[in-house]
């Protein structure tokens, strides 16, 4: 069994360290991947990179096809800003790169396909009260999550034609140990945190980065993405993934402090942040793919903390 992989980050990897237990290869195709970061984030576990790009359809079939890949998990997409500037370029990776996958897909007989999309994909503009389930509204005008929401309707195009085997994820504002070279705004603003307080300096963190959100740590979403490459295909195949509460920016730092007492905090003043004060519904996670977290915030961040350490030298 082998799977093949879009994108050599945060995602890709903890989903690698679950595959390799289960006696499974990984290939990683990324066009600019960080080999220090993979190999410190999987230490002595085997895996196989290659130096291509989503956009590259017959560099995806290649990779496919010389390592026998039977599952694809496709992790690779521009967030946030990096997916507004340019505009073409965000659509051209994840509007173009999504399509390039499921085709790559359909061309070689892949048997299932598991996407990664956001909770970033709901119109937050139409959402007035939580939890927020997966039938509520996608699109909420910005690139990121209407490019999110086209990968996920051109996705379900080509699985409803081609019948190949597809589960999406809508996972929240994923934190862990990570090199957030694709814009993850969020995830540079937990690692800032974490950092700051391991060398006992001050964080400054934007305003626009002060906003409530909805978390999950990097393993949790690991562990589901490994569930969704190897459960019987449920009868819903798309989920959120994400603790089901809301977690202040006061209450974000006041855990960190809790482990990193040393950290300070300093807001430097911008754009207002907007909010996303409505929790998830992952009922449906939990019902179809036996996911609910594992961690609380506080094991995150120890595990986290953890990680940290061990790559200093």
């Amino acid at each position: 069994m082998t799977t093949l992989i879009t994108g050599a980050g945060l995602i890709g990897t903890a989903f690698a360290r679950r595959a390799h237990a289960r006696g499974e290869k990984v290939v990683f195709l990324d066009p600019a991947p960080r080999d220090d970061y993979i190999r410190r984030r999987l230490g002595d576990i085997p895996y196989t990179l290659v130096a291509d790009d989503v956009r590259s359809l017959p560099g995806l079939i290649a990779a496919i096809r010389a390592h026998g890949a039977d599952t694809v998990l496709h992790t690779a997409s521009l967030i946030g800003q990096k997916a507004a500037n340019p505009i073409h370029n965000g659509f051209a990776v994840n509007i173009g790169g999504a399509t390039n996958v499921a085709e790559a897909v359909r061309l070689t007989d892949v048997k299932r396909l598991v996407h990664i999309s956001t909770f970033g994909v709901y119109d937050w503009r139409r959402v007035e009260q939580g939890p927020v389930n997966e039938d509520a509204p996608r699109g909420a005008g910005a690139p990121y999550s209407n490019a999110k929401a086209a990968q996920e309707l051109i996705l379900e195009a080509y699985q409803k034609q081609c019948g190949f085997e597809l589960i999406m994820l809508r996972p929240a504002n994923v934190f862990g140990v990570g090199h957030f070279a694709a814009g993850s705004g969020g995830g540079r603003k937990v690692q800032d945190l974490v950092e700051a307080g391991l060398r006992g300096e001050r964080a400054r963190i934007a305003e626009e980065q002060t906003m409530s959100f909805v978390y999950v740590y990097g393993e949790d979403i690991g562990r589901a993405v490994d569930l969704a490459a190897t459960v019987p295909l449920p009868e819903k195949t798309v989920f959120n993934v994400g603790y089901d509460f809301v977690t202040s920016f006061d209450d974000l730092v006041a855990t960190v402090k809790t482990l990193l007492p040393k950290l300070e905090v300093e807001i430097v003043p911008g754009t207002p942040p907007a909010s996303r004060s409505v929790p998830l519904d992952i009922s449906r996670a939990a019902t179809c793919l036996g996911w609910t977290p594992e961690f609380d915030m506080e094991a995150a961040f120890a595990d986290y903390i953890r990680e940290m350490t061990a790559n200093v030298r």
